[in-house]
């Protein structure tokens, strides 16, 4: 591991004047530290903001939560404001990662975590997002937990975060201070595609410190499902946040996020939309489903996704429908 030289910061303003050019957040360090000890991330400095004032959780009066960025996962999960009102976001983050971990991590880290496949995290091979122009191995190898959708000639890789496709379906916000003031990112362009610049996971500038995640009210049936290859920590196959509402056996609202398909969470706007005014029926969640999936171009080992994600869509839908 490279050596490095290590900050506390004790207020924002102490955090972006200590972060400059090769220096990193530091919240929990559950990826930033594995990443150092790979060998692939190599920071000059690390700025320790986890003590910063963010770690608290505030129910507004309009019923919508600030989250500060400096919540730990466990903490964010058990608490009970959360559970109560937006039960999707606690059970997205009971499904990522082991308890220790979620001991660890904090909110804004998760966000923060890399886009990333194996042969990122292997320093001995080429990667586009450690070293642009170097090529996408993944591309004809090792595939088949990669990305369905979004992906480019550039990067297949998945975002590996549980809640933030959770996040992505709630419309949630970001609070972001930087070095020109403070701004709101809806959490949707938060990430970003690959594209020819997969090295770029965020939108975020040099200095950009998350400070909270602003999360709407949502009073209709929700759920988070993760599919993977064992019960115990794994990153998802496949995963859905979704939410619907139902009228007089019509969808009058609905949301959909997947999970491990795409560099990013995966908003469902085709499906959604196909939904809004249909019959909240079995036949019709399968023909929203496969319009989003047409888009799906599958790699030679994982095209099992698309029917994966289908059945997933489908099955989450319905029983959604039957709370309604």
């Amino acid at each position: 591991m490279r050596p490095f030289a290590y900050e506390r910061a004790a207020t924002a303003d102490d955090a972006l004047r200590l972060h400059e050019d090769g220096a990193y957040y530091l919240g929990g360090g559950t990826n930033l530290v594995d990443l150092m000890r790979l060998g692939v991330e190599e920071p000059a400095r690390l700025v320790d903001v986890s003590r910063l004032p963010y770690g608290e959780i505030e129910l507004r009066p309009d019923g919508s939560l600030l989250i500060g960025a400096a919540v730990g996962n466990s903490d964010l999960a058990a608490d009970r404001t959360v559970r109560e009102s937006q039960p999707m976001l606690a059970q997205a983050v009971l499904a990522g990662a082991s308890g220790q971990i979620r001991n660890l991590a904090t909110v804004g880290g998760n966000l923060l975590q890399r886009t990333r496949c194996s042969y990122f995290q292997d320093a001995d091979k080429p990667c586009n997002k450690r070293d642009p122009g170097s090529g996408c191995p993944a591309r004809d190898g090792d595939n088949h937990n990669l990305a369905i959708l979004g992906h480019s000639e550039a990067c297949v890789a998945t975002h590996p975060s549980d809640m933030a496709v959770a996040l992505a379906a709630l419309d949630a916000s970001v609070h972001v201070r930087g070095r020109g003031g403070e701004r709101t990112i809806p959490i949707g362009d938060l990430h970003r595609l690959p594209g020819n610049d997969p090295q770029r996971d965020t939108v975020l500038e040099s200095g950009d410190l998350i400070t909270a995640v602003e999360v709407p009210p949502l009073d209709i049936p929700s759920r988070y499902r993760k599919v993977r290859e064992r019960a115990s920590f794994a990153f998802a196959l496949v995963s859905i946040a979704a939410a619907l509402d139902v009228e007089g056996g019509t969808v009058r609202d609905v949301r959909i996020a997947l999970g491990g398909v795409a560099h990013k969470p995966w908003r469902a706007r085709r499906a959604e939309e196909a939904l809004r005014g249909a019959p909240a029926i079995g036949e019709e969640f399968q023909r929203a489903a496969e319009a989003e999936l047409d888009l799906a171009e599958p790699l030679r080992d994982n095209a099992y996704k698309v029917p994966l994600a289908r059945n997933l869509i489908v099955r989450t839908l319905t029983e959604l429908g039957e709370q309604s």
